[in-house]
């Protein structure tokens, strides 16, 4: 298990497409990818459950993954977060 804790910072905002978006990259990866805020944990591979976390430029979260190729899908996820990639 993996993971990284990460400070939100998305160009577009965190509404629906940037969400959308996340689900698109998380999805790429075998193991679990989950993303904490606060007291929710939620499936990042689930649009509905990223939607439910409201998220907002600056919110700290963190990545947990699972699974063989963990180490990549965190760090690309929390690269995504940090507005590093599009």
């Amino acid at each position: 298990m993996t993971t990284k804790a990460v400070q939100v910072s998305l160009q577009e905002g965190v509404d629906a497409r940037p969400m959308a978006m996340l689900v698109q990259v998380a999805s790429q990866y075998e193991a679990s990818i989950y993303i904490e805020h606060k007291t929710k944990r939620v499936n990042a591979k689930s649009i509905m459950g990223m939607m439910t976390l409201a998220l907002k430029n600056g919110d700290e979260v963190t990545v947990v993954t699972d699974g063989s190729d963990e180490d990549k899908a965190a760090e690309h996820i929390g690269n995504y977060l940090t507005g590093q990639i599009a």
